[in-house]
């Protein structure tokens, strides 16, 4: 789903938690890099390069370029600016914009699209430093929010899990969406 502002995905979370009965919410910031990441040390979960991205993810490529005829003019305007990372993905993964659910390759932890195709919003609050806790980042007067993983028409530096993105409570973009995490119920009794 795209077009989605922060408040719109928190309550879509908030009403599914309580139409299942089930503790869903927005993931935070830590634990969407966790899923992300799928225990990779790399710059993508696929390897190094975004280039060999085109079976995990929906970038900046080909695909969008050919969708956007004007797209390679403004490339070169921001490449002359010396915009850093100014590249169109050196592959073609078959989606001019959005792509389906599930269209691309999962990550070692079998989770799909977790790298490009929407910038996922998080539970956290704008900050600096990620929490080391793994709880989101939550402030009363938050008046920004974070969101991750890039999207379809992004250059490969956005396109890495350690990226975060900055976004206003009630933006709304075809490049922008979310998914819903699933709170632990509980642990066993370890004794």
């Amino acid at each position: 789903m795209v077009c989605v502002s922060w408040p719109d995905a928190a309550e879509y979370a908030a009403w599914l938690a309580r139409r299942t009965e089930r503790p869903y919410r927005l993931p935070s910031e830590a634990e969407w890099e966790y899923a992300a990441r799928a225990g990779t040390t790399t710059t993508y979960y696929w390897g190094d390069s975004a280039d060999h991205g085109c079976e995990y993810m929906n970038g900046g490529d080909e695909s969008m370029a050919r969708a956007l005829p004007r797209y390679r003019e403004l490339l070169a305007q921001e490449v002359l600016r010396g915009e850093p990372g100014a590249r169109l993905i050196e592959c073609d993964d078959g989606a001019g914009f959005t792509a389906p659910v599930a269209h691309y390759r999962p990550n070692a932890f079998g989770l799909h699209d977790m790298i490009g195709n929407v910038w996922e919003q998080v539970a956290d609050c704008w900050y600096e430093a990620l929490p080391t806790d793994g709880r989101a980042h939550a402030d009363p007067g938050c008046t920004d929010h974070r969101s991750r993983g890039g999207s379809w028409n992004d250059y490969p530096r956005d396109l890495r899990a350690a990226r975060r993105g900055r976004i206003r409570p009630g933006y709304r973009s075809n490049a922008v969406g979310f998914r819903v995490a699933l709170s632990s119920t509980g642990t066993a009794d370890p004794r």
